[in-house]
């Protein structure tokens, strides 16, 4: 992995990653628009979705998720930054 590639890197591609999900794939683009990029450690990138309850109807997506979309997310992050990550959530 690029030496220079940080979380701050991914954060400034992120709307560019989205755009790749939503590309491909509409309702994975949903799942995970919402996302906060934690921390990225070695090629983990940890993303959470603790603001997901903070309109008065919860849109927690999270039993939606499934790994065909996170692959999907995995993909486009390879697409945009040329580095490929393992995502969780915490």
């Amino acid at each position: 992995m690029n030496s220079e590639f940080s979380l701050e890197t991914l954060k400034q591609s992120w709307n560019q990653v989205l755009d790749a999900v939503l590309e491909v794939d509409r309702v994975a683009w949903l799942l995970w628009f919402d996302a906060r990029l934690v921390s990225l450690d070695g090629k983990v990138l940890e993303v959470s979705f603790a603001d997901s309850e903070k309109f008065s109807g919860d849109h927690n997506f999270k039993s939606a998720r499934k790994p065909e979309q996170t692959a999907k997310l995995v993909s486009a992050i390879l697409q945009v930054t040329g580095v490929e990550l393992e995502v969780i959530e915490s």
